[in-house]
Parts: C-alpha cells; structure tokens; sequence
C-alpha cells in the first residue's frame, strides 16, 4: 500500500527540480486532476424585434361651434370651392340634418343665407346649413354650369364636386347622414336638381325655385331657350328614372325663368317609372297679400312626390325672403319654412344587414 507521506515527500523534491507541485501531486496520487467541467449551455435570450414605428393619425377636426357660421375651403379631384358652413345653437352632441343651398347668378354664398333667413330657420328646426360659393373662375356671373354636359352627370364636375363637399361637411359637423337635402334658386335650382338625381343615396329630397327641370339642356343656346319656355329639341322624352321627392316654388311673373318650366317637374314625375299619380290643390293667400296656389302629387302609395307652389303675382325672386338680400319677394308665402317642412319629413332608411 501506497504511503501517502513518502509520495507527499517524493513529490516535494520533485518541486525542487522545477516539476510543477500539481504534476508532482498528480503523479503520485496525492492530487488527481478534476474533470473540466462541462459548458454551461448557453441560454438564448430571445432578441426583441424593434417596434413599428406608429403613424399618429391626423385628429379629427373639431365640430364647428353651435352657433357658429365659419368658412372654408373644399379642395378635390373634381377642383376647390370656398363655402359658408351655419351650425345651429343647441346641444353640439345631436346629429342634426343638412341642407345644401345653391345660390343663383351673381349671388354668393354669404348674401344667398341672408335672403331666404335659412339660419334663423336654422336654430328654430335644429338644421344645420352648408352653402357653396361658385367662383368667377369658374363662371364670370357666379352661376352654376348646369347646361353643360360635363357638369350633368355624376362622377363628373360640379355634381362631383357638391356632393363631395357635401360628405365633408356632413363629416366635419357630425350630421345625419340619413337626412340630407338639397335646393337652389334660378341656375342653383337646375343644379340642385341635376345633382339630386346624379346622387339618390346622398340626397333624400329636393328643393327647387325659380329654375328648370335637369337635364333638359346641352348649350348655351338651348338654356336660353329653355328658360324662355321655349320647346327645345334636346328634352328627353319617354321613361325616366323616379326623380327624389321635391318641392317647387315659381312666381307665375317670372321674367327671367318662364313659370310654364315648372310643369317640366309634373312632366318628368309622369314619365318616370312611379305608376299613376294622384293631384289636389289649394289657393291660399300669404300674410304679405301674396296668393298662391299649392298643388301636391302623391304615388299610388300615397307618397308625396311632387309638391308645387305657384306665387301669383311674384317675380324671379325667392319667397317670403329678407327684403335685406337680393332676389327675394318679402311679400310671399315663406318658401324657406316650407321647404324645412318637406325635407324634415323624410329620411332615409337605414340599411338592414341581412345575416350570413
């Protein structure tokens, strides 16, 4: 048996001739060589993917202000038009109903609002008011392109262009898109009517003064004739598509739009696809003296599809309006109340999602 203090000796003079003391321990069995230890695995630390850097969505613009009448500009595909926007006083929460007013020649946006009192309206009914503004650039007396085939159809000039504004202001005042509406006065007129059709699903009803039917007209040559009530070989003829349900007021004094243009409405509600209509009229007389008669032309469901106003006695000026703005006839029934009235009374109806 192995001495462990003489190999502990031996081990030390092997020290003394430079053996190294754990060889010298080693090769005697005093010190045995450890095992290496083993690797400790490596860990993988799973390495974090950089975030997507994340686009901040523009906010919203802020409802304008109850109360509040502001301008603005509209800029699209189809071109750029400045506009008056009237929100209401009242609660800023409610989704309130709009309607689009385009005014005639040579009038703007801010004297159109202040003839027919469509604001103070306005506040009353809970209503909220958008008004484009043509410009000069557009048309040198501020009218509405409505004999022009590239402004007759949707998709296409300023039909395009109002009822993209349309979907801005309904957007930025928060309005119910299920009660949208449109009308105008004299070449505002023929356009609120040619825009109405070109976009059924945007506009529930229309209102029309002092104007022509739409799509009567291709030239300059035959708008002229037209609003003289001359027959012009460009009227349509045989079936039409079911126009929106309208409202028309026309002084039966006009000298610049014939009143005989008025039956053009009847005329293309007749021609559509809507079957037999049924007609009453009333004669009534306005607080200002003015008579007038009121004819309605209801379907065979009993809708009303057609409501006529004729202002005897009127001239081309907008009924019951403010003696302070242009083209108007203080005098007359109000034309700007019964047109709230019309509108107000119909809605779109929402859409049922039928189930998969």
């Amino acid at each position: 048996m192995r001495n462990p203090f003489a190999s502990a000796m031996k081990a030390a003079r092997l020290m003394q001739k430079g053996r190294p003391m754990s060889a010298a321990l080693a090769m005697h069995g005093v010190l045995t060589t450890p095992a290496k230890p083993k690797p400790k695995p490596k860990i993988k630390v799973p390495t974090r993917k950089p975030a997507a850097k994340r686009i901040a969505k523009p906010a919203p613009a802020a409802r304008p202000l109850p109360g509040s009448f502001t301008d603005g500009l509209f800029e699209s595909k189809h071109g750029a038009i400045r506009y008056k926007l009237y929100t209401p006083t009242g609660s800023a929460r409610r989704r309130m109903p709009i309607v689009v007013m385009l005014h005639g020649c040579s009038q703007s946006a801010g004297d159109f609002a202040t003839g027919t009192g469509m604001n103070q309206l306005a506040d009353e009914r809970g209503v909220i008011m958008l008004y484009p503004e043509q410009s000069r650039s557009a048309n040198m007396a501020r009218c509405w392109n409505w004999h022009r085939p590239g402004d007759q159809l949707r998709g296409k000039g300023e039909p395009a262009l109002i009822a993209g504004l349309t979907r801005h202001a309904i957007a930025l005042s928060r309005a119910d898109p299920t009660r949208v509406y449109i009308a105008g006065i004299s070449a505002g007129g023929v356009a609120a009517a040619v825009i109405g059709q070109a976009y059924p699903e945007l506009f529930v009803a229309v209102g029309i003064h002092s104007a022509l039917t739409r799509g009567d007209v291709s030239t300059v040559s035959g708008a002229l004739a037209a609003m003289r009530g001359r027959p012009t070989s460009e009227a349509p003829t045989g079936r039409t598509p079911r126009p929106r349900p309208t409202i028309v007021f026309h002084g039966d004094a006009d000298t610049v739009v014939h009143p005989s243009n008025a039956d053009g409405f009847r005329s293309l509600l007749e021609r559509s696809t809507h079957g037999p209509l049924v007609s009453r009229s009333e004669q009534g007389m306005s607080e200002g003296g003015r008579a007038f008669t009121r004819t309605e032309h209801r379907d065979g469901k009993g809708d009303v599809m057609l409501e006529n106003w004729t202002i005897h006695g009127s001239s081309h000026a907008w009924s019951g309006g403010a003696r302070v703005g242009s083209y108007t006839d203080p005098a007359g029934p109000d034309a700007s109340r019964a047109m709230l009235r019309f509108f107000l009374a119909r809605r779109r109806k929402p859409v049922r999602k039928v189930a998969s």
